[in-house]
Order: structure tokens, then sequence, then C-alpha cells
């Protein structure tokens, strides 16, 4: 059985222009507008017996991919033989995805914060937010961050106005300490990026949030929501709260 966190990704990155090719044990993922994207160029291994053949998927990764200088590869479950995984210079990580099908409930926002769907000026602002955090952890040349969080933005912005998206923001004197977005897949409303500034956190942000995100996404049919985290983060125990359940996990295999 797909993660659900698998299955709204690859519903999302259709939509945003990805090309997905079914192999039968794997998926491919390629998104050639946002050549940046790690999790948009990828592989998806489907079947839970191969997650222990490092070699194999490693080999077939750069085999669609020979121009790539990562590796991502999306795997079923926590493979037995991680060391060989960590050999090839790999990390695994564990994803915690989490589902519910009870709206999750609008808590009441934190004084002196006001919260809204976003408007065209706050696109500019998250972009540059972005790419400040983006150039502060360095790790890549910075024309290809720049790259990145353009394309990532535009595409973002392109769902919200095809009406299949919207993006919430919590604001503090004017100024966004908090966003996250919502897309409609199907019947099920996916959850993305919720962020909240480091001084503003632990006030019920997120939570507000994810409130009128899910109403939003309720008036558009959605039944249930599905999110995502990694599992080291303490965001799963917001989720939590919230009304979220675990569901069918995932694990990436990632390489920077």
């Amino acid at each position: 059985m797909i993660s659900p966190g698998w299955k709204t990704d690859l519903d999302i990155l259709e939509m945003s222009g990805s090309k997905i090719t079914d192999f039968g044990d794997h998926l491919v993922v390629r998104t050639p507008h946002n050549p940046n994207y790690h999790w948009g160029n990828c592989i998806l291994v489907m079947d839970p017996g191969s997650a222990a053949e490092a070699e194999k998927w490693i080999h077939r990764y750069n085999e669609v991919f020979p121009d790539n200088q990562w590796v991502a590869i999306g795997l079923p479950q926590m493979p037995a033989n991680v060391e060989q995984w960590i050999g090839h210079g790999v990390t695994l990580e564990q994803l915690d995805v989490l589902s519910t099908d009870t709206l999750p409930k609008k808590q009441p926002l934190a004084a002196g914060y006001t919260a809204r769907i976003f408007q065209e000026h706050d696109w500019e602002t998250l972009t540059k937010r972005e790419l400040a955090e983006g150039l502060s952890e360095g790790g890549y040349e910075p024309s290809v961050i720049e790259s990145f969080v353009l394309e990532t933005n535009a595409n973002r912005k392109q769902l919200v106005d095809s009406g299949r998206a919207a993006w919430f923001g919590a604001f503090f004197d004017d100024e966004m300490v908090a966003n996250l977005g919502m897309v409609v897949c199907g019947e099920t409303g996916r959850y993305q990026s919720v962020e909240t500034n480091i001084s503003h956190r632990r006030r019920g942000l997120a939570s507000h949030l994810l409130g009128i995100a899910a109403i939003w996404s309720h008036e558009r049919g959605c039944k249930n929501w599905v999110i995502v985290a990694q599992e080291t983060n303490d965001a799963g125990r917001v989720y939590r709260r919230a009304g979220f359940s675990p569901d069918v996990s995932a694990v990436n295999a990632y390489r920077k």
C-alpha cells in the first residue's frame, strides 16, 4: 500500500507539470522545469521486499539521472540493512505521515496576531524569506538555491491561481511569522510547508492555520487530510493534538 504522503506528493507533482513513469516495482519522477528540485527528480521504490537492495536502486538512480550530483530515492519501509545504504553516503530518514478524516479544528488565534489567505505581495515576501534561509544554510551554489526557490514558488502560485491550492499566513505587526499551504487532491487535503518563525513558536499559530486551511479545503470537497513531517520534528506533536494519527509511513534515502 502506497503511503498517503507519497500519493498526495505524486498528485501535486503531476498538477505542477512533473512526469511520472511507472516501471512496476518503481516510479521515476522527472520535473524538467525545476531541475534543482531533488524530490521532483527522484525514484520511488514500490516493492517493500526490495527496499534493502541499496546497490540496485542507487545504480538505477544514476542510470535515470546521470547528470544529478545527488541521490533521492523514496523507500516504502526502513530497510533492515541500513549499513549498506550508509556505505554509499546515503542518509535514511523516516517520515512521519499523519492523516485524519475528521475536520481539523480551528484553534483560537493568539492575541496580537492576524491570519489570512495570501495576497499577491505575500508571495514576494515568502520568496525572499526562503531565499535568505537557503543562502544562510549554504551547501549549494547561490544560483542553484535561487533557481529552486523561484521555481518552487512559481509552481505554488500556479496551483493557487488554478483554484487547486491556497496559502495562508499569520502576521505580527504586518510581518509574516507563519505560513502553510493546502492543496486539494481529489477528496484529500494535503498540507504543504508548515513554517513558523523561531521567535513566534509555541503560540498556536500553526494550529490556527491548520484549521483555517482545513475549512477552505472542506468547502472544496475534501473529506480527509494528510500532513507529513520529519519523524524527529516536534511538529508531529502539534499535528497529533490537532487530531491527526499515524498512517502508512515512508522513508527518504538521500545523499546531498
